[in-house]
């Protein structure tokens, strides 16, 4: 399935690491690491005490943790035994699609992809766009389709305030928290047209029309598109269309369900795809 070929999965140059260890840059922007417990070891084994600061999430602690300790990892030989290991794992599993179980069984059918939307995929806990059952559901079938070698793609928001963080106040109620999304600490890949420029579709809703880019996330072998209205061309209150997790009332509710529905079907035609298959979570 290439229909996306044209995007460039390279990471984001942000990173100051040893030519040696660049390729950490490549694990940490494939969430493959999220269910091989050995790849994401690696980054504990660097800093543990920086990987915890950041919540394990590899693209913070990558931008955090020291460049001498980096330096000096490139001079341990256990490290780098265990990090050349990670590396081939990873190479190997995503060079090896044709051999997963799909492609084997049904060849015939890789060249009609799958598409799977969902409001919300539970991926991991640093990338806070899901509330909860329905969000780690969605975020296994997109880890399992990968394992199975699914030609699946995926739909869904880039909720730019994430899912809140709940605490009690002094007087005993409940408060929660939201916290804006730092994109250059997300394993978030921008999509741009053929200018250069974001990928932009249009969603008509009653009396105006919402504009909103895309960005990718990359589970595997599966491209996980999320959809972003908070544009400079929309109103106010429809940037806020994907700034939370089931917030708001029922007309927004309606609103992002039109926006993930319509607005995904044209976000895979202007990518190139042509599903042969939809599913709704």
């Amino acid at each position: 399935m290439d229909a996306d070929r044209n995007l460039s999965l390279t990471p984001p140059n942000h990173f100051n690491l040893p030519r040696r260890l660049r390729r950490l840059a490549d694990l940490a922007y494939n969430l493959w690491w999220t269910w091989h417990p050995e790849s994401a070891r690696i980054f504990r084994y660097l800093d543990a005490e920086v990987w915890e600061l950041t919540a394990h999430n590899p693209v913070h602690f990558l931008r955090d943790v020291p460049t001498d300790t980096l330096r000096r990892a490139t001079n341990d030989r256990s490290f780098l035994e265990y990090y050349d290991r990670v590396l081939r794992s990873f190479d190997e599993y995503m060079a090896t699609g044709q051999d997963a179980w799909y492609p084997r069984v049904h060849p015939d059918r890789m060249n009609q992809p799958i598409a799977y939307f969902s409001t919300e995929f539970g991926l991991h806990e640093s990338l806070p766009i899901y509330a909860g059952g329905l969000g780690v559901l969605s975020g296994d079938h997109l880890k399992e389709a990968s394992d199975l070698g699914l030609p699946l793609v995926a739909v869904g928001f880039l909720y730019t305030q994430g899912y809140f963080r709940q605490r009690l106040s002094d007087d005993g109620w409940q408060e929660a928290l939201y916290t804006p999304l730092a994109f250059a600490d997300l394993p978030v890949y921008p999509v741009l047209d053929a200018l250069g420029g974001p990928l932009m579709i249009t969603v008509d809703l009653p009396g105006r029309a919402v504009n909103a880019r895309l960005w990718r996330i990359q589970v595997g072998r599966v491209p996980l598109f999320l959809i972003d209205s908070d544009v400079e061309a929309n109103q106010t209150p429809d940037r806020s269309l994907t700034a939370r997790v089931y917030a708001g009332d029922l007309e927004m509710r309606i609103s992002q369900e039109i926006l993930l529905g319509i607005g995904g079907v044209r976000a895979l035609r202007a990518l190139g795809y042509n599903p042969a298959a939809w599913h709704m979570n």
